[in-house]
Protein backbone atom coordinates (compact mmCIF):
# COMPACT_ATOMS: atom_id res chain seq x y z
CA UNK A 1 0.00 0.00 0.00
CA UNK A 2 1.42 3.42 -0.87
CA UNK A 3 1.76 6.09 1.46
CA UNK A 4 -0.92 8.24 -0.29
CA UNK A 5 -3.38 4.89 0.11
CA UNK A 6 -2.44 4.80 3.94
CA UNK A 7 -3.39 8.43 4.58
CA UNK A 8 -6.46 8.20 2.32
CA UNK A 9 -9.27 8.72 4.93
CA UNK A 10 -11.72 5.83 4.72
CA UNK A 11 -13.19 4.60 7.81
CA UNK A 12 -15.77 6.29 9.81
CA UNK A 13 -15.92 6.20 14.04
CA UNK A 14 -17.57 3.12 14.16
CA UNK A 15 -16.24 1.14 11.94
CA UNK A 16 -12.77 1.66 12.92
CA UNK A 17 -13.49 1.36 16.32
CA UNK A 18 -14.66 -1.99 15.65
CA UNK A 19 -11.99 -2.64 13.62
CA UNK A 20 -9.65 -2.18 16.47
CA UNK A 21 -12.10 -3.38 19.37
CA UNK A 22 -12.15 -0.11 21.59
CA UNK A 23 -15.21 1.73 22.24
CA UNK A 24 -15.88 5.55 20.27
CA UNK A 25 -15.66 7.62 23.31
CA UNK A 26 -11.89 5.90 23.64
CA UNK A 27 -11.11 7.50 20.27
CA UNK A 28 -12.64 10.94 20.54
CA UNK A 29 -10.71 10.44 23.78
CA UNK A 30 -7.23 10.19 22.21
CA UNK A 31 -8.12 12.82 19.52
CA UNK A 32 -9.20 15.14 22.91
CA UNK A 33 -5.45 14.53 24.26
CA UNK A 34 -4.20 14.38 20.92
CA UNK A 35 -2.85 11.23 20.69
CA UNK A 36 -4.86 10.75 16.75
CA UNK A 37 -5.90 13.26 14.54
CA UNK A 38 -8.45 11.91 12.50
CA UNK A 39 -9.72 13.58 9.00
CA UNK A 40 -13.01 14.80 9.12
CA UNK A 41 -15.60 15.06 5.94
CA UNK A 42 -17.90 18.26 5.03
CA UNK A 43 -20.10 17.43 7.48
CA UNK A 44 -16.97 17.37 10.24
CA UNK A 45 -17.36 13.61 10.03
CA UNK A 46 -14.27 11.67 11.68
CA UNK A 47 -12.44 9.49 8.87
CA UNK A 48 -9.87 7.65 10.16
CA UNK A 49 -6.95 6.37 7.59
CA UNK A 50 -4.65 3.23 7.55
CA UNK A 51 -2.23 4.84 8.91
CA UNK A 52 -4.49 6.60 11.63
CA UNK A 53 -5.89 2.57 12.49
CA UNK A 54 -2.14 1.46 12.44
CA UNK A 55 -0.93 4.09 14.93
CA UNK A 56 -4.12 3.01 17.16
CA UNK A 57 -2.92 -0.64 17.29
CA UNK A 58 0.35 0.53 18.17
CA UNK A 59 -1.50 2.35 20.94
CA UNK A 60 -3.42 -0.26 21.85
CA UNK A 61 -0.57 -2.85 22.27
CA UNK A 62 1.60 -0.47 24.01
CA UNK A 63 -1.48 -0.26 27.07
CA UNK A 64 -2.60 -3.56 26.52
CA UNK A 65 0.31 -6.27 25.77
CA UNK A 66 3.01 -3.78 27.36
CA UNK A 67 1.39 -2.11 30.66
CA UNK A 68 2.37 1.29 29.42
CA UNK A 69 0.30 4.10 30.51
CA UNK A 70 -1.29 6.74 28.39
CA UNK A 71 1.31 9.44 29.12
CA UNK A 72 4.10 6.89 28.26
CA UNK A 73 2.38 5.99 24.89
CA UNK A 74 2.29 9.74 24.14
CA UNK A 75 6.34 9.50 25.05
CA UNK A 76 6.93 6.69 23.06
CA UNK A 77 4.90 8.25 20.25
CA UNK A 78 6.53 11.63 19.68
CA UNK A 79 10.05 10.03 19.86
CA UNK A 80 9.55 7.25 17.46
CA UNK A 81 8.47 10.30 14.99
CA UNK A 82 11.33 12.24 15.80
CA UNK A 83 13.85 9.19 15.27
CA UNK A 84 11.75 8.75 12.26
CA UNK A 85 12.53 12.33 10.71
CA UNK A 86 15.98 12.17 11.98
CA UNK A 87 16.37 8.71 10.02
CA UNK A 88 15.71 10.72 7.22
CA UNK A 89 17.22 13.44 7.67
CA UNK A 90 20.32 11.38 7.91
CA UNK A 91 19.58 9.67 4.53
CA UNK A 92 19.45 12.65 2.54
CA UNK A 93 22.57 13.66 4.35
CA UNK A 94 24.28 10.70 3.18
CA UNK A 95 22.92 10.84 -0.61
CA UNK A 96 24.46 14.83 -0.46
CA UNK A 97 27.55 13.93 0.53
CA UNK A 98 27.72 10.92 -1.55
CA UNK A 99 26.48 13.28 -4.88
CA UNK A 100 29.54 15.72 -3.23
CA UNK A 101 31.91 13.09 -3.78
CA UNK A 102 31.10 11.83 -7.16
CA UNK A 103 31.17 15.37 -8.54
CA UNK A 104 34.82 16.03 -7.16
CA UNK A 105 35.95 12.81 -8.65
Amino acid sequence: MGNNEEREPRYVISIAARMLGIQTHTLRYYERIGIIEPSRSRGNIRLYSERDIVRLRRVKTLMNDLGINLAGVEVILRMTEQLSELQHHLRELEAEVERLRQTRS
